[in-house]
């Protein structure tokens, strides 16, 4: 059968159809479709696989393990960013290894589309030494994730699948393989498996360590790895994943005169690279994201003319593309049409009617008085209140920093120092700083601007939905400084007098303003006209 499925769509394919049982995520673009498809597969659901969001990166990844341990195959699915919240569990799960197999899809975005940054999760899963899975088109999207399961098993470690934004959101058709059955229920033969008291962490670390050379064997023998040979040897190529697809659009099938290395498992396929760096002159290295098989090869090859990322040969920064790769070749590249003066750049704004617009209106007033530069804010819509008109917020680092950042600054004086995050940021993350918070007495105001949704990302249901109150209380927030409201134009004035009574208190205090979000809103009313007919 075939299907015209984004990347990120036949990643979910695939592990539907390699029987996976369960697949855990928090919601991260370019990450996100890999769930959402599940979740509306009939298929999925006819099989009753797991796929609720959870809470964060990291209450996935241990879900996904748990799953694991008990022999069903699961997936854990994030964006690159995602991984640092994972990592504790991540790189800890390469030591206990897994019982049924386990895919960790990190989603990394060159040039950060949507990031903060634009780290490279390859990184994690050498950190880890665990096998990497990175696809070059949508078909090995698909048949990466169906076959990397087997992988998992087979080495008893999880397997990483490294997609990057081009790839996740991009479409092609896919040809889809019979469908696997899903596991039966079975504890780890090994009862001691995933206890990692020290002496049983240095008995699993030593089979890791042991199964290193098996790993890049599996690697020489991969389907997905090729080495392609070629008469000039003036140059080799390696190129990685999605790069593939930016060389073979420079050199189509037969026309490369170069040897060429597709690289799409990890641990490198050292054979391959030896051979090529036998042969050539130099070589080139064509990767998405960070230089880290340039950097692999300069470490541990006598040839020093390695080119790619480190010494100017492709640009350090942001994604590939094919005009790139035609550079480093010396192509002549076609500059594209100018854009005329008349054509003004179009920031990102909040939706007309947004719930954080009345949030920033009050709170700018509110805290006026007090001078600028005082005001932490997350990772959500409510973030575009840096930009014009608002000018609101000062900060925006990482999930949760809000409100430790705020607590940070408080302690060195900076009073009143308040802290915006939405929702689903706070369970996500903002709990534990808050618990900090109260534990220190900050003279902080939070405002948990609760739309109540994951809008930033489509609108998911938030893990906070009808939690928020309760969870401020039962860490010590105390009832008399925690205000629920109700962010519209006509309470503006409620609004500014409850915030800056509450800056001036010297302690922690909470204030939660509440409305749906307007697209979210939008989208019910008409879902329940349509029930109506």
């Amino acid at each position: 059968m075939q299907k015209l499925l984004l990347g990120a769509e036949a990643v979910a394919q695939g592990a539907i159809d390699g029987g996976m049982s369960g697949v855990y995520a928090y919601p991260g673009t370019p990450s996100t479709e890999i769930t959402e498809y599940i979740q509306g597969s009939p298929i999925a659901r006819e099989r009753k696989i797991h796929s609720m969001w959870s809470a964060n990166e990291k209450t996935a990844m241990e879900a996904a393990l748990g799953m694991s341990y008990a022999g069903k195959r699961s997936m854990a699915c994030m964006k690159h960013v995602g991984m640092n919240v994972a990592a504790d569990c991540f790189m800890n799960a390469s030591i206990t290894g897994v019982n049924g197999g386990m895919l960790v899809v990190a989603a990394d975005d060159p040039s950060m589309h949507s990031s903060q940054n634009e780290q490279d999760s390859r990184f994690y899963a050498k950190f880890a030494m665990i096998p990497v899975l990175e696809p070059s088109s949508q078909q090995e999207c698909y048949d990466m994730t169906y076959n990397g399961f087997d992988l998992s098993e087979k080495y008893n470690v999880p397997v990483m699948v490294r997609i990057t934004t081009r790839i996740a959101h991009s479409r092609a058709g896919i040809n889809q393989l019979a469908m696997k059955a899903e596991n039966e229920m079975s504890l780890p033969k090994n009862p001691t498996q995933f206890v990692l008291l020290p002496a049983i962490a240095r008995k699993n670390y030593k089979k890791l360590l042991a199964i290193q050379e098996d790993l890049v064997k599996a690697s020489e023998e991969s389907p997905w790895n090729k080495y392609f040979e070629g008469a000039d040897k003036s140059k080799g190529i390696i190129a990685c994943g999605i790069a593939y697809n930016y060389f073979r659009e420079n050199f189509p099938e037969e026309t490369c005169p170069y040897p060429v290395i597709k690289v799409s498992q990890y641990p490198l396929p050292r054979k391959m690279i030896n051979k090529l760096a036998a042969e050539v002159d130099e070589i080139i290295v064509l990767e998405d994201g960070y230089p880290i098989v340039e950097e692999l090869l300069k470490g541990y090859l006598e040839k020093e003319a390695v080119r790619g990322r480190l010494d100017g040969t492709l640009p350090r920064d942001g994604e590939l593309n094919p005009g790139l790769v035609a550079a480093a070749f010396g192509f002549k590249v076609e500059a594209g049409l100018a854009i005329p003066e008349l054509v003004v750049g179009r920031p990102p704004a909040m939706c007309t009617g947004c719930s954080h617009i009345d949030v920033y209106t009050a709170l700018n007033v509110a805290i006026e008085k007090y001078g600028k530069g005082r005001v932490f804010a997350d990772i959500g819509c409510y973030t575009l209140g840096a930009l014009p008109p608002y000018n609101a917020i000062n900060s925006c680092v990482d999930m949760g920093a809000s409100i430790t950042m705020a607590k940070g600054a408080a302690d060195s004086g900076l009073v009143p120092a308040v802290a915006v995050i939405g929702d689903s940021t706070f369970t996500h993350s903002g709990m534990t700083g808050l618990i900090d918070a109260v534990l220190g007495k900050a003279p902080i105001t939070i405002i948990i601007s609760d739309n109540e949704s994951t809008s930033m990302t489509g609108g998911q249901d938030s893990s906070a939905v009808g939690l928020i109150e309760n969870i401020c209380l039962a860490v010590g927030v105390e009832p008399e400084h925690l205000h629920v409201l109700l962010p519209l134009k006509k309470n503006h004035d409620e609004m500014v007098e409850i915030i800056s009574r509450e800056l001036a208190y010297d302690g922690v205090s909470v204030i939660i303003p509440r409305r749906e979000c307007i697209q979210k809103a939008v989208r019910r009313k008409k879902t329940e006209a349509k029930l109506k007919k």
